[in-house]
């Protein structure tokens, strides 16, 4: 994309994530529980033309970068993403978002019955039991549940 194309402003420092599937980046900045209270400027842009999948939404986040569990917390909704991390107006970093094997206190399960929910002092746990069909079961309660379902911790 030439400069004059340019729809958001460059970061000189921060993360940004690309190829979010079209329609998420709320849904990421919600799962990485950024409002915009901290002082830090975030741009969203929605929809914008890609080569690689179509459509897609693009986050700029400045002055933060975004830490292992924050990076689950991305794979859950938007698998194909990547993180780039940038400093003094360069990409120092960059690293596709990875599905782990569990989410432990990341997420917690949405059943109100389950002991996570009970004040007990219990981690919450959640198993990606088939990564390819993005199946998931809270460890203690043995539902499966879906990406809508979770709630971030």
């Amino acid at each position: 994309m030439s400069q004059s194309e340019l729809l958001v402003r460059r970061i000189k420092n921060g993360t940004v994530l690309d190829h979010i599937k079209e329609g998420q980046a709320l849904a990421v900045l919600s799962a990485l529980r950024i409002d915009g209270k901290d002082g830090n400027v975030v741009t969203v842009a929605m929809n914008v033309p890609g080569d690689k999948y179509g459509r897609k939404d693009i986050l700029k986040i400045e002055n933060k970068v975004l830490g292992p569990q924050e990076t689950d917390r991305v794979s859950l909704i938007a698998p194909k993403a990547t993180v780039n991390i940038i400093k003094n107006y360069k990409v120092v970093e960059k690293r596709d978002v990875e599905l782990p094997p569990l989410f432990v206190n990341v997420f917690r399960c949405p059943i109100p019955s389950c002991i996570t929910n009970s004040g007990e002092p219990i981690t919450p746990t959640i198993e990606v039991v088939d990564s390819s069909n993005l199946t998931l079961r809270c460890r203690y309660c043995r539902r499966f549940l879906s990406v809508d379902e979770l709630i971030p911790i």
